[in-house]
C-alpha cells in the first residue's frame, strides 16, 4: 500500500478517536507498518484529531530509530517491539479512553464472552503493570505479553491494542471502551450479566467466518 494513503488512513484514525471520545488532549500515539522494516507513527506532542502528513514519522524497526528530523512518540520503542515480535501485525493504537483508563485504574478483568463484538475484537485481553511513559521498563513489560494477546490494559496509564489492519485495531480499541461501559453500568444497575459459554465462544472464533482464526503459541502446541 503506498506511503501516502496509509498516512491518510492513520490521519483519519486519529479524527475517529477524538470523535468519539477514544483519545483527549494530545494524549495516545498511532502506528501502522509501511514495509518489512519501517513504520509510520505520530510525532511527539501532535494532536491526532488533526495530523498533518509530516507528522507522521517514519522509524526502522531493525534499529530502533526514527528517519528524518521529525521526533516521534515517546513510545515508538513499545511500537517497534510489537511489529519485531508480531510480523503479522500492521497497526498500533495507544490511548488513554474514559471508560477502560478507569478500568485500567483498577484489578478488574475484562472477559470477551458477553457479545459478538467482544468475541471478535477482544478474543484476548491481557494485562501489565504500571511503568512510566517511554521507559524501558514499559517497554520489557510490553515484551512479555505481547504474544499472548491482542489487547493489553496498562495500569493506571491506558490501553494498548494491535491488529492486522488500522481498520481492525480501531474497532478493536472502540469495542474495548464500549465493553468497559458496559461493565461500569450494569454493575451501578445492580445487572448481572448472562456471559457466553467457553464452548460456544470458541465455535464462534472458529467457524464465524468473519476472517482467519488468530494463532497463539499455545495453539500450535496444541495442534490448532
Amino acid at each position: 500500500m503506498a506511503i501516502a494513503k496509509i498516512k491518510d488512513e492513520l490521519r483519519a484514525l486519529g479524527r475517529y478517536m477524538i470523535d468519539n471520545q477514544l483519545v483527549w488532549g494530545s494524549s495516545g500515539n498511532i502506528s501502522a507498518r509501511i514495509g518489512e522494516d519501517t513504520f509510520l507513527i505520530s510525532a511527539s506532542g501532535a494532536w491526532l484529531g488533526d495530523l498533518a502528513p509530516d507528522d507522521l514519522v517514519e522509524c526502522r524497526i531493525s534499529e530502533c530509530r526514527a528517519l528524518g528530523e521529525r521526533k516521534p512518540s515517546k513510545e515508538f520503542p513499545l511500537h517497534r517491539e510489537i511489529y519485531a515480535m508480531r510480523p503479522e501485525i500492521n497497526a498500533v493504537i495507544h490511548s488513554s479512553p474514559f471508560y477502560s483508563t478507569l478500568i485500567a485504574c483498577t484489578k478488574e478483568p475484562v472477559s470477551s464472552n458477553w457479545f459478538v463484538e467482544s468475541m471478535y475484537y477482544l478474543e484476548r485481553v491481557g494485562r501489565v503493570g504500571y511503568n512510566h511513559p517511554g521507559s524501558d521498563k514499559l517497554v520489557e513489560s510490553i515484551k512479555r505479553e505481547v504474544m499472548e494477546a491482542n489487547i493489553l490494559i496498562m495500569e493506571n496509564h491506558g490501553v494498548l491494542v494491535y491488529d492486522t489492519s488500522i481498520k481492525e485495531a480501531r474497532m478493536a480499541l472502540h469495542t474495548l471502551e464500549v465493553m468497559c461501559r458496559m461493565m461500569i453500568v450494569s454493575r451501578s444497575a445492580g445487572l448481572e450479566i448472562q456471559t457466553v459459554p467457553d464452548e460456544v465462544v470458541e465455535d464462534f472464533l472458529a467457524n464465524s467466518g468473519y476472517r482467519p482464526r488468530r494463532r497463539w503459541p499455545d495453539d500450535r502446541c496444541c495442534g490448532r
